[in-house]
């Protein structure tokens, strides 16, 4: 039996790369990824590169249960096509629950690495254990992508990336390394980025280890975006440049082929369970957001930060973060049986003000827009229902601002006596930089349910589930800008099943 050791052995993505066969133009340098783990399959992917490919190509893939692919599980071929980056998702179905299994492709007189790969247990099985990571916010020019290097080494079954896999941004002069090209508007500007994110082979290493399940935020799109309204575009003009960023998203995930844009649609907001241990929420917070309230003289987009007293439409009740549909069947699918209900979304939920709500200057504090804060009434919607239901174990789990929190979460955050009905972890960037730690430590003063924010760490949290238990530890970075950065664990907190609220380990 092939042991995690034996199979990281060999360092850094690509794997087993005694198995790929020489070739002039490597077909596969993007490597190889898998997602989405179902009871009876998985969304294995890879993407063809290289100059002159032919409109349409053959790729043959196979799923064993032994690294030496003596024990076949399931075969088949893909046709990558021009029109979709001649990328290929395909979805064994039919394999065994619960288990771990090795994939890899082969196409124009090549073979990919071999990737890992597990199956999600059976909806009625017992899982005593569920190993897995949060992850987000990846910015190329910010740092090296050491944490996935250390991701990859974590006896994880699953890793929840939570948005922001790339940035649009253009070369910055003076950073760690550089972003290629400008600002990314169309298809080939979007693959063009994808492209130079992918070849780290560290992120490489991350993909070929373990399983993904994926949710977006902004930046895969352009920053702070909310439904048709970027931040200098709106409507059909701004429409256009989401279908080109969700097209290019989805040539470079293991998203199933269900999920396949439609134009400027994707859904992507999807129920995953694990046993009978958990029930996963996967969220999408901005293809169907109202736009942000408040904005600047001369803005048509975007987010800000105010003072609650300067704006009144902040209290409008109809505003939705999640659009109406999508609270809807969130409320309509809490798990009431199984002990777990993990809810994957973008950001901080907890409430979180950088001014004194106290003062006289400035009355109830301060609201940065494009997060939960922006959207309290959708945010009391979403908690008052964990209440009334009494829903188990709601975890909320995030990413999206640069820091690590760790939180208590209630429906009502100016009760100091209000109970908690849900926990937070809100986990830090891969490399993206945060706000001055001396601003976040002022601030926690006036948010006492947060029990944790540091902006000067990076990294990713790790998380076990058992039945009675969570237990979180927050991995940091030693330094960012070196590739072969160490990692420490910088604090450790628990969650009890049967009560809301994060404790110290």
């Amino acid at each position: 039996m092939l042991t995690r050791r034996h199979f990281l052995a060999a360092g850094t993505a690509p794997l087993f790369i005694r198995h790929a066969l020489a070739a002039d133009t490597p077909r596969f340098a993007l490597g190889i990824a898998s997602g989405h783990p179902r009871p009876d399959g998985m969304v294995l992917w890879t993407k063809l590169t290289g100059d002159a490919l032919p409109e349409r190509v053959d790729v043959s893939w196979e799923i064993a249960r032994d690294e030496g692919f003596t024990d076949i599980a399931a075969r088949g071929v893909e046709v990558a096509e021009t029109a979709w980056a001649h990328s290929v998702h395909a979805e064994p179905a039919g394999l065994q629950p619960g288990r771990w299994y090795f994939y890899r492709f082969s196409a124009l007189g090549q073979r990919s690495a071999v990737g890992r790969t597990r199956s999600a247990p059976a909806a009625d099985a017992e899982v005593s254990r569920f190993e897995f990571a949060i992850a987000s916010c990846q910015r190329w020019d910010h740092g090296h992508f050491a944490a996935w290097r250390h991701v990859a080494q974590e006896p994880l079954d699953l890793v929840m990336f939570l948005g922001d896999y790339i940035y649009e941004y253009p070369w910055v002069p003076g950073r760690v390394r550089a972003h290629s090209g400008g600002y990314t508007r169309t298809l080939d500007d979007y693959r063009a980025r994808y492209a130079q994110y992918k070849s780290d082979p560290a992120l490489q290493a991350a993909h070929a280890a373990v399983p993904w399940l994926y949710v977006w935020d902004d930046h895969e799109v352009e920053n702070d975006y909310a439904n048709a309204r970027g931040q200098t575009l709106s409507g059909d003009s701004f429409l256009a440049q989401r279908a080109a960023a969700y097209q290019a998203y989805w040539e470079h995930t293991p998203f199933p082929k269900s999920a396949r844009p439609n134009g400027a649609d994707m859904r992507i907001y999807a129920r995953h369970d694990w046993g009978k241990l958990a029930r996963i929420h996967a969220l999408d917070d901005r293809q169907y957001r109202d736009p942000q309230v408040c904005l600047p003289a001369g803005r048509t987009g975007g987010s800000t930060t105010v003072l609650v007293k300067d704006c009144a439409a902040l209290a409008d009740a109809k505003r939705s973060l999640l659009g109406a549909a999508q609270e809807q069947w969130l409320a309509d699918g809490w798990d009431l049986k199984r002990p777990w209900n993990l809810l994957a979304q973008q950001t901080l939920m907890a409430h979180f003000t950088s001014r004194d709500p106290k003062s006289a200057d400035s009355p109830g504090g301060s609201a940065w827009t494009d997060g939960w804060e922006g959207y309290p009434a959708a945010r009391k919607r979403l908690l008052d229902g964990v209440a009334a239901k009494r829903v188990p174990g709601v975890v909320v789990l995030g990413g999206d601002v640069h820091a690590n929190y760790v939180a208590d979460l209630k429906s009502d955050f100016d009760d100091d006596k209000a109970p908690v009905v849900a926990s937070e972890f809100c986990g830090t960037s891969i490399t993206s930089e945060g706000v001055a730690q001396e601003r976040l430590t002022a601030a926690l003063a006036y948010n006492p349910h947060i029990k944790y924010g540091r902006s000067d760490e990076r990294g990713y949290v790790r998380l076990t589930l058992s039945a009675r238990q969570l237990q979180a530890q927050l991995r940091v970075l030693d330094n960012v800008k070196d590739a072969d950065s160490g990692i420490r664990t910088a604090a450790r907190f628990v969650v009890d099943a049967a009560r809301a609220g994060v404790q110290n380990a």
